[in-house]
C-alpha cells in the first residue's frame, strides 16, 4: 500500500512540475501544494456531514442495541484504537462503512439491512473489518488520494477549453494549441491516477479483511459468509430509482461491498447445488476468476469476490499469514 501511495503522489508531483514548466505558468510549487492540501483538508473535514446526509445516518444510542455496542468496544480494544461512535444508516442495503474527520471523530456505521440479514458473528466480523480501516487510517488516505484524479481532470478540462476558445496566450507561439494539448494530457493522466486509486482501494479492503480475521474469533470464516450474505441480499434489495442509485454510489468506496456490483458478484457466486450460504461459499471457493472478471476488477473499488473469498480462506487455513 505504501508503494502505491508513493507512485500516486510521485506521478502527481512529476506531471504537475513538468507541465507547469512547459506551459510557463508562474505559480510556485509551494502555492500549488498549499492549494491542493487546502482543498483536500476542507473535503476531509466536511465529508462526514455529506455522508451522513446521503445515507440517512444517525448515532445509535447504547440502549438501542447493546450487543453491537459491546462488539465495537471490545474489538476497538483489540485493535488498539479509541472506540469510534456507532452509527446506524437507515437504508435497506446490508452494508457497513467507516468514516470521520477531526470535526466529528471516527465513526463506524452499520445499515439497517446489515443488522436484519446477518447473524451476530457475521456482524462482528464486518465491524472488525471497518475497525481495520480506522486502524490503517484508510479514511484519511482515500479521501486525499481520490481527490487527485478529479483535480487533474478539472484542470485539464479548463485548459482544453481555454486553448480551444480563449486563445490561451500569444497565438504566434501557438499558446492556445499548447493549452489544449496540455489539457488533454491532464485529462488522460487523471485516468491513470484513477486506476492507481482504484488499486489502492482494493488493496485496503484486503488489509481490512485481514484485520478482521486477526481480532475476531474465526473471523475469516464469519466474514466470508457475511460477504456472501451481503452480496445475495444486496441483489434482492438494490432496486432503487435512478436518484437513489446515484446516492448509493456516491461514496461506495467506503462500503465493505460495492452495491453496484451486487448482480455481477452474485452471478460469480452462483452454484447449482448450494442449499445454504455455507454450501455456496464452498462451491465458490472451488472456482477461479475468468479473464473477463480479472479485467473488470481493474475498474472496481473492491476486489473480485472470488479472489477476496479465497484470500480469506487462506487466512483461515494459515493463521501464520496474519
Amino acid at each position: 500500500m505504501v508503494a502505491t501511495l508513493a507512485a500516486i503522489f510521485g506521478l502527481t508531483t512529476l506531471v504537475f512540475t513538468v507541465v507547469l514548466m512547459w506551459a510557463g505558468i508562474g505559480l510556485s510549487l509551494i502555492t500549488i501544494g498549499l492549494l491542493v492540501v487546502g482543498l483536500n483538508v476542507a473535503q476531509w473535514l466536511l465529508s462526514p456531514y455529506l455522508v451522513g446526509w446521503i445515507y440517512k445516518v444517525k448515532e445509535m444510542p447504547a440502549t438501542e442495541n447493546p450487543k453491537v455496542h459491546q462488539m465495537v468496544s471490545d474489538l476497538s480494544k483489540k485493535s488498539g484504537i479509541s472506540t469510534p461512535k456507532l452509527m446506524l444508516s437507515q437504508i435497506p442495503l446490508p452494508n457497513a462503512f467507516a468514516y470521520g474527520s477531526p470535526l466529528t471523530g471516527s465513526r463506524v456505521a452499520v445499515t439497517q439491512g446489515l443488522l436484519t440479514h446477518l447473524d451476530d458473528g457475521e456482524v462482528e466480523a464486518v465491524i472488525g473489518h471497518e475497525l481495520g480501516h480506522l486502524k490503517h487510517r484508510d479514511v484519511q488516505v482515500m479521501m486525499v488520494v481520490s481527490f487527485l484524479p478529479a483535480l487533474f481532470y478539472y484542470i485539464g478540462y479548463s485548459m482544453m477549453l481555454s486553448g480551444m476558445f480563449g486563445g490561451g496566450g500569444d497565438s504566434k507561439k501557438g499558446g492556445g494549441g499548447n493549452n489544449a494539448l496540455f489539457g488533454i494530457a491532464f485529462m488522460a493522466f487523471s485516468w491513470v491516477l484513477t486506476l492507481f486509486t482504484l488499486y489502492l482501494s482494493r488493496l485496503r479492503e484486503y488489509y481490512a479483511d485481514r484485520h478482521s480475521a486477526l481480532i475476531v474469533e474465526n473471523g475469516a470464516e464469519k466474514l466470508s459468509t457475511g460477504l456472501v450474505t451481503i452480496v445475495e441480499e444486496s441483489k434482492r434489495t438494490n432496486k432503487p430509482d435512478k436518484n437513489q442509485k446515484k446516492s448509493n454510489s456516491s461514496y461506495k468506496a467506503l462500503f465493505i461491498s460495492d452495491p453496484d456490483r451486487a448482480n455481477l458478484d452474485s452471478a460469480e457466486l452462483h452454484a447449482n447445488n448450494a442449499a445454504n450460504k455455507e454450501d455456496l461459499l464452498r462451491e465458490t471457493l472451488a472456482k477461479k476468476p475468468t479473464s473477463v472478471d480479472k479485467f473488470a476488477e481493474i475498474f472496481s473499488t473492491h476486489p473480485n469476490i472470488i479472489k477476496r473469498l479465497k484470500a480469506l480462506q487462506e487466512l483461515s487455513q494459515n493463521p501464520s499469514t496474519y
